[in-house]
Formats: structure tokens, C-alpha cells, sequence
């Protein structure tokens, strides 16, 4: 892939984020959702690629736009895969809560996994402590691993888990064992990455989240020389059967970062909807609007923070069109 496109996709997920940011805290995910979508499918038009998405909001007849299988892009090549999530937390914006997102990677043609969407098991961790995981190992081997390998004491380690039921144990365990525990009420994306950037304070990722977000999070961890593992929790031998569909022949199969995204040559693109630790969500005023990026590519290694100015007058699209109606978002929670 030509360096020069790492630009145009923040300008992608720049149109997202500018056209949901002011539905911030109005209560209605579904809107919102559907701003992004709408805008993100409009900006990828304008890109010169023939890509497919093979991570996006559901199937053909889910979806009007950005469901798998889609082709975006203008068409030329180079020839690429696409995984999407226009707004990741849906429930953030409605609520007005910390860590939405837009974002998405993009790799070459069959270098992204086609993840169905379910739910998937992770485990995350950033650059220091790469080796030392395993999902199939125990809570307390893991916390006690990434510790040594952080040079931290156990009651030091930070890890962040959505607030769910299903977590209860792994909560529980944690705080037998001392460790320092960050709860999140949605978006695993951005706790995923938070792993593998410094200033957020936080060393592993824990829990069950979405599958297509668990792809999105192995891309951006890929570029941040961080590690993630995974493996699909199909609910009834409907997921079962889609897996193996999708191409994967063992639906129990330990994914590692190679089995995600394969190859050397991902770009991830992100930006900040809500202020969160990563990224600064979306300013406005008047016919101004200010966003705040990020752009990452694995083979290099670099990280481009970008903020920047955008005239609403000159680009009425990215604005909102209304809080009703639209697509119904994946909310796997």
C-alpha cells in the first residue's frame, strides 16, 4: 500500500466522527450509528482503492452500507481488505461518556480476518510484555507474567474489563490477587489499545467483547508492537456453522495476531468522537470543528497524531442529519 493513503483514511473516519459528534449525550445510538455509517461510506468514495470489507455493520441484508462483503473505494488498486467500525460505542455518544470512536484498518486483500459478528474471549497487552500472555492460561498467571515482565509489583498492574455479568470471576480473581482494576461500560477498541500506549496507565486487557472489534483491536496493537489473543464464543450452531463458513475449520481455534491480521503491512485509523484517553473527541464553534486523530502504520512502525480545523459551511455533509431513524448498530455489549 502507497504511504500516501494513510492521510486519506483518517479523512475517512475524520467524516464519521465530525457528522456523530453533535449527537454527543442526545440519547439515541441508533442515529448516531447511522450518521457514521453514512458519512464514512460517502468519504471512502473518494478513495483511490479497490477495497472489500470484510469487518463492517453486518450482513447485505443488515445493512444498506458498509456490510460485508461491500466494495468501497473508487475502485483502482491497490486491491485491499477493509474492517470498519464507524462508531465504536454506540452507547458512549448516546450517553455522553468517555472513548468513542471512529475507526478502521485496512490491509492487503486477504490479510484481515473475516471475524463473523459474535462474540470473541481477548487478551491484550502492550510492546513490554509481549510473550508473556496466554489465554488459556489462568488470571493469576497472566497478571503475574505481564508484572514481571512490566517490573511492577502484582498490586500495580493495571487491568481493564468490561463491566459485564459474564466477567464477574475475572473481576473477582483480580481483586483477590491485588491487582488494580479499571471497569468500562463499553468500548474495548480503545481499552484494547490503551494497553499499548503509556500515558494511559493501563497493562491488559481482559474479557469477552465483540469479535469485529477484537480484529480492529489486533490491527492497531499490530501497529503499536503489542499483542493480542483471541478466540470466538459462538452462542448456538448458527455461530457455530458461520465460522466455519467464514473459513475458519476449528470454531475453538486460539487466535494469534498472525491468524488476525497476516502479513507486515496494516494501516489503523482513528478518531476521537468523545474526549477519551487516547484521543480528544470532536470541538465545535460556530461553522468550525476541530478532531483529533490518529494513523498507524505496522510497517513502519510510525504513529501520526493529527488535529485538525474543518469549515462545516464548506462541508455541510459531515454534519449530522437528525436524531431519528437508522441502521441498527452491532451491540453485542
Amino acid at each position: 500500500m502507497e504511504r500516501e493513503l494513510a492521510l486519506e483514511f483518517v479523512r475517512v473516519t475524520e467524516a464519521a466522527a465530525l457528522a456523530t459528534g453533535r449527537l454527543m449525550g442526545r440519547g439515541d445510538k441508533i442515529a448516531a450509528d447511522n450518521a457514521a455509517v453514512e458519512a464514512m461510506r460517502m468519504a471512502f468514495d473518494t478513495v483511490y482503492i479497490d477495497g472489500v470489507v470484510v469487518i463492517g455493520e453486518g450482513e447485505m441484508d443488515e445493512a444498506p452500507m458498509l456490510y460485508i462483503g461491500e466494495k468501497v473505494g473508487a475502485g483502482t488498486p491497490p486491491l485491499v481488505d477493509v474492517a470498519v467500525d464507524p462508531l465504536e460505542g454506540t452507547n458512549l455518544v448516546a450517553k455522553g461518556l468517555p472513548n468513542a470512536l471512529s475507526v478502521l484498518a485496512v490491509a492487503p486483500r486477504n490479510c484481515i480476518l473475516h471475524a463473523p459478528d459474535m462474540y470473541m474471549d481477548k487478551i491484550a497487552v502492550g510492546p513490554r510484555a509481549v510473550g508473556c500472555i496466554n489465554l488459556d492460561a489462568t488470571v493469576e498467571e497472566n497478571i503475574k507474567r505481564v508484572a514481571a515482565a512490566l517490573k511492577k509489583k502484582v498490586e500495580d498492574v493495571v487491568a481493564i474489563i468490561l463491566d459485564r455479568p459474564r466477567h464477574e470471576y475475572i473481576i473477582n480473581e483480580l481483586r483477590r490477587l491485588g491487582a488494580r482494576v479499571k471497569l468500562i461500560s463499553d468500548g474495548d477498541v480503545s481499552a484494547a489499545i490503551a494497553t499499548a500506549v503509556d500515558w494511559t496507565g493501563v497493562d491488559i486487557l481482559f474479557g469477552i467483547g465483540g469479535a469485529p472489534e477484537g480484529v480492529l483491536a489486533a490491527a492497531a496493537l499490530k501497529c503499536l508492537g503489542g499483542e493480542i489473543q483471541g478466540r470466538l464464543v459462538p452462542e448456538d450452531e448458527r455461530e457455530r456453522t458461520r465460522i466455519i463458513s467464514m473459513g475458519l475449520e476449528n470454531p475453538e481455534q486460539l487466535l494469534l495476531m498472525k491468524d488476525l491480521i497476516k502479513g507486515d503491512d496494516v494501516i489503523f485509523a482513528a478518531s476521537g468522537i468523545t474526549d477519551g484517553d487516547f484521543l480528544q473527541g470532536v470541538r465545535y464553534a460556530g461553522d468550525r470543528a476541530t478532531t483529533h486523530s490518529v494513523v498507524m502504520r505496522s510497517m513502519t512502525g510510525t504513529e501520526r497524531f493529527i488535529k485538525a480545523t474543518h469549515r462545516l459551511d464548506i462541508k455541510p455533509h459531515y454534519v449530522a442529519r437528525g436524531c431519528s431513524g437508522g441502521l441498527n448498530p452491532r451491540d453485542r455489549g
